[in-house]
């Protein structure tokens, strides 16, 4: 077996990391290929902002003439920076079922980490909260929403024989859309008072140039909003724009809520999308020649509503601007004629979303795990 180190940019070696999966995924239902241009580019320095400041590598095991496992190690400087810890991240990371060739790869993971000073390996993450984060660990007969990812059952088996522990968990929860009767009086009544006071106000956009206009405002709210979160990285304003060009084209208006004070600043915002899984699936990882009209067409549907980002300033929590928010998509999706909605990853310890989430009888039905194991000195 032999183990492939690829120093970044390597055209041909990402190619193979990408594709990988196409060939461990291809009878999958469950699997999402992301579109091959952007995961290409996500491993570019000269696209990705995120290099700027993280040193990256990429590894594959081969055996017999065939790829058998990928990983990607970061060395994330800002987030060592943030915690003040001497951590290497891995991300990425696929693999048949083989304890031998994941325990190999993971070798040469530490070897590198080691060499960097680093005292620690957790993961899955990515350069930011804004990129696949956490390996599946209950839910294995639920469609992912394509902020996330899918792996099968054996990859916790492969983690623990490997020699990682797990850290911390995200969990997911999927609700039925609730009828407007359906709505407790008393949220009602709170997001009436938050109107009549006059100090904040919802604010709707029209079309994707107007939340692109005011996308730097919306992230560096996120930033802002996730300051406290597990293995959260401060953006940077390149690695904004980054990602809102990354992402723009699947934004739905209608289904982007943000509240705003007397001044017009920005204090809390809501992202939602309709699913958008059934259309990756069928563009197959490619935008040409038919894959952009299957996203495109994916993002008419109104079946399911997946949520993704949500945040409101520091100092206007507790106020009831989250729940104003909620109340004010639900009574779109509602209107739209979504059936289903999906939470997207919520940490396990982030007890104040969940409470939010039970005015609508959800039921939580994925988890996924951060693990963690140490690099010992040779």
């Amino acid at each position: 077996m032999h183990i492939h180190t690829l120093e970044l940019p390597n055209s041909r070696g990402v190619k193979a990391f990408v594709r990988f999966p196409r060939r461990l995924y291809a009878n999958n239902p469950m699997w999402i290929p992301m579109l091959e241009r952007d995961e290409r580019g996500l491993f570019n320095p000269a696209t990705n902002p995120s290099f700027r400041d993280a040193e990256v590598r990429l590894f594959m095991a081969e055996e017999d003439g065939r790829i058998r496992a990928r990983v990607a190690a970061i060395l994330s400087h800002a987030a060592n920076r943030k915690y003040g810890t001497r951590n290497l991240r891995f991300g990425w990371f696929e693999s048949e079922n083989r304890p031998d060739v994941v325990e190999a790869l993971f070798h040469e993971v530490e070897k590198w980490g080691r060499g960097k000073g680093m005292e620690s390996l957790t993961g899955s993450m990515g350069f930011t909260d804004l990129d696949p984060e956490g390996i599946l660990v209950e839910g294995f007969d639920q469609v992912p929403t394509v902020a996330s990812n899918y792996n099968p059952p054996y990859y916790a088996t492969l983690m623990e024989q490997a020699g990682f522990a797990k850290e911390i968990d995200y969990i997911e929860f999927r609700a039925r859309t609730p009828e407007s009767h359906v709505i407790p009086d008393k949220l009602i009544s709170l997001c009436d008072r938050i109107r009549l006071r006059g100090r904040f106000h919802v604010l709707r956009f029209k079309n994707r140039r107007e939340v692109l206009r005011r996308g730097v405002e919306l992230l560096t709210l996120l930033d802002e909003s996730f300051d406290e979160v597990y293995g959260s990285v401060p953006l940077t304003r390149d690695q904004m724009k980054y990602y809102l060009k990354r992402y723009a084209f699947c934004a739905h208006p209608d289904l982007i809520i943000a509240v705003v004070d007397e001044n017009g600043e920005m204090v809390g915002f809501m992202v939602a999308m309709p699913s958008l899984t059934r259309g990756f699936q069928r563009a197959r990882g490619r935008l040409l020649p038919l894959g952009w009209w299957h996203i495109l067409r994916s993002r008419q549907a109104r079946h399911t509503l997946d949520f993704y980002l949500a945040g409101v300033k520091k100092k206007y929590r507790g106020t009831g601007i989250d729940l104003l928010m909620l109340i004010e998509i639900a009574r779109t999706a509602k209107d739209m004629g979504f059936v289903y909605s999906e939470s997207n990853m919520e940490l396990e310890t982030n007890f104040k979303i969940h409470a939010m989430w039970k005015y609508f009888n959800p039921v939580q039905h994925k988890r996924r795990r951060i693990y963690r194991r140490g690099i010992p000195f040779d």
